[in-house]
Formats: C-alpha cells, sequence, structure tokens
C-alpha cells in the first residue's frame, strides 16, 4: 500500500458513521478506499444498507487532514500497520465482519504460529486468580501459545508476566494509540512485551483516552486467538463482553468456575451455566478440546482394551462415532444431546480407556 492509498484508508477509518463493517463493504463495491471518494454519491446510496447519514462525512475534507497528521506520526515513529485485505493482516481477524481495515502495531510480533489464545479477566483478580493464570500459561507453554490480553490491571497483566516468564510470546490490545500507555504503571513492562511480542491497536494517536474504548477494544482480543479464557468475572464486566464477542466470532470460550458465594466468580458460573463456554478446571483441558499436538514428540500407543466396560453416556457416543466415523467435538455434543463441558470429560475418559482418540481440529474417532 503507497502513501496515496494509506491517506485514503485513513481518511475512511476516522468516518465517525463508518465501521470496519461498513467499510469493508464500501471497499467490496468500489475496489479501494481511494476509489470510494471518488463514486458518485448517488451509486453508493444504491448499496444495501448505506444511507446518506452513513456517507456524508466523505465529503468532510478535515478527515484528509487528520489522515495526514497521523500518516506523520506513523512514519516518524516507525509504526507498522496492517491493511485487512493483505498478508500481514492477522488471519483470524480477517473472518471477523466488524474487524478494523487498518490494524496499528509496535514490537516484534509473529502470528505465524497457529495456537493463539487469550486470555482475560478481572482487574480485581484474587490470589486463586493469580495462581491459575499462572499454572495455566505454565501448563500450555511446551505448546509455545501466543498469549493475548489487554494489558490492564489484574488478570491482563499477570497473563503477561507469565508469558514473558516462560519465553512466550505475547501481545497486548491497547484500547487507545500507540504515543501513550494505560495503565501507566505498566509502562515498565513494555521493553519487554515489544521484544517478545507487541502491541496492538486500531486507535490513533489522536484518539483521547476513553474508558468506552476498552468495549471496542475487546473486538481484537477476541478475534486475534482460537480461544478466550476468562479467568475471573463478576456478574457484570469487560471479560464476558469479550466472551460474548468470541461467541459470536464462533470461537472456543474457557470459564474458570469457582464457588457461588464469591463475587469474582458469578461471571464464570454463569457462562458455564449458560452453556456459553467450556469448564476450566486444569489448564491441560484447554489444549485437549481445542486438539493441539506437542511438536517433535511421538505419540504414546494406547493399547485397546479388551472387553472394556462404557458408561451409558460413554456408549452412546462411542456407538455415534462408530456409524459416523470421526467427528467434531461440538458436533458429537449436539447429536448425542451431552453438554460441551460434559462431553470433554467423557471423551477423555474413554481416550484413557483405548476405545476414541482425538484428532487435530477437536475432531475425534473410534480406536
Amino acid at each position: 500500500m503507497n502513501e496515496q492509498q494509506l491517506i485514503h484508508t485513513l481518511a475512511l477509518q476516522h468516518i465517525p458513521k463508518i465501521g470496519g463493517t461498513t467499510a469493508k463493504k464500501l471497499i467490496a463495491h468500489c475496489g479501494s478506499a481511494e476509489a470510494i471518494f471518488k463514486e458518485k454519491k448517488s451509486n453508493l446510496l444504491k448499496i444495501d444498507g448505506i444511507g446518506t447519514i452513513t456517507i456524508d462525512g466523505l465529503y468532510d475534507k478535515s478527515h484528509f487532514e487528520e489522515a495526514e497528521n497521523e500518516l506523520r506520526f506513523i512514519r516518524d515513529n516507525n509504526i507498522a500497520y496492517s491493511y485487512f485485505l493483505d498478508d500481514n493482516y492477522p488471519e483470524r481477524l480477517k473472518h471477523c465482519i466488524d474487524g478494523p481495515i487498518l490494524l496499528f502495531q509496535s514490537g516484534n510480533i509473529n502470528l505465524e504460529n497457529k495456537h493463539i489464545i487469550s486470555v482475560v479477566g478481572a482487574r480485581k483478580i484474587t490470589t486463586n486468580g493469580i495462581a491459575f493464570c499462572e499454572k495455566l500459561v505454565e501448563d500450555l507453554a511446551p505448546y509455545n501459545p501466543v498469549i493475548v490480553s489487554g494489558f490492564a490491571y489484574g488478570t491482563d497483566i499477570t497473563a503477561h508476566k507469565a508469558a514473558l516468564k516462560h519465553n512466550l510470546q505475547t501481545i497486548g490490545c491497547l484500547a487507545h494509540g500507540l504515543n501513550q500507555i494505560y495503565p501507566k504503571v505498566h509502562k515498565k513492562y513494555m521493553a519487554d512485551i515489544e521484544k517478545h511480542g507487541g502491541f496492538l491497536t486500531d486507535f490513533w494517536s489522536s484518539d483521547a483516552f476513553d474508558r468506552k474504548n476498552f468495549l471496542k477494544r475487546n473486538r481484537i482480543i477476541a478475534g486475534l486467538s482460537e480461544a478466550t479464557i476468562v479467568i475471573e468475572s463478576a456478574e457484570k464486566g469487560g471479560s464476558l463482553v469479550t466472551a460474548d464477542i468470541a461467541n459470536s466470532y464462533n470461537r472456543d470460550v474457557f470459564a474458570v468456575p469457582g464457588r457461588v458465594t464469591d463475587s469474582q466468580s458469578v461471571g464464570c458460573n454463569n457462562l458455564i451455566k449458560a452453556n456459553q463456554a467450556h469448564l476450566l478446571s486444569n489448564p491441560l483441558d484447554v489444549p485437549y478440546i481445542l486438539g493441539w499436538e506437542l511438536q517433535n514428540e511421538a505419540k504414546p500407543i494406547v493399547q485397546k482394551q479388551l472387553f472394556v466396560e462404557l458408561e451409558p453416556d460413554e456408549k452412546v457416543i462411542y456407538n455415534y462415532l462408530k456409524e459416523n466415523n470421526k467427528e467434531l467435538l461440538d458436533v458429537i455434543a449436539l447429536n448425542c444431546n451431552i453438554p460441551t463441558y460434559k462431553l470433554a470429560g467423557l471423551l477423555l475418559n474413554m481416550e484413557l480407556k483405548g476405545v476414541v482418540r482425538p484428532l487435530p481440529g477437536k475432531l475425534f474417532e473410534v480406536v
């Protein structure tokens, strides 16, 4: 993308009434951001869902003035950026309809690793939450995942620090431009994170810090990742919004359960109760359910037992897989009428009995 194309794309991104979804619709119709500004208004209004209020901003020259200023900031600070149609744009985010058309980054981010998870939760994380978060990252370290979070207080910074401790790449998704940092007390972690990952945002340097930005930022956290893990959450909170967005993107969500009397466990318990998240009681449930495999490690040979005794639900699963060959975890749950969180445990028991085996991509088959 040359500077002229970037200026037009920045100007398009700056128009308040045109979000990621609408911008992509306009680009798909016209071919590029530059072509949108040259297109006749009458033709733009023929596009389904596009109205006068939406495109009025196209004729406001101030957006180009702001785009010039932001381009100067990008150039002067050597800010990397990715366009949603380019190869360097995060692959999973490409499949999110409301993902940004431009994403800005700093550091040494490499998203070729397919194991990318987001870890979110309460800002006022408990000691138990900290312990579980640290244990989670430690146990997942052999799979070399990328740990994504929001660089905020509590769960976020705990996850980032744990990733650094185990030499894992970690990415902080920011709710502001790359010219500032929030919270300021976390500035001391920036150098290490940029060395072992970096920061992503779709906010500009001219965007004033606003707590409302956190909700918009959360779609990046959910969209980058294969799965979102909620460590702790009160009945309401930003991490629940992230979980909801992840579900809308058809991504896996995990939630750590807690006592019903614990205020910071209400959100997680509700996610599990509503079947909106896998129950996460053991960190290794994550690679098992997601079908991750350790690289360069020989698979253990499982000897099928003779005269294996199966529980009633296990028999249902076994008979279903025998008839349907290999099948996805979610499809098995649906057709066998067994909740996903319960099915994962049953499949693990059946694997230990030597009657089923997991395959990449959350597939299972009879041995």
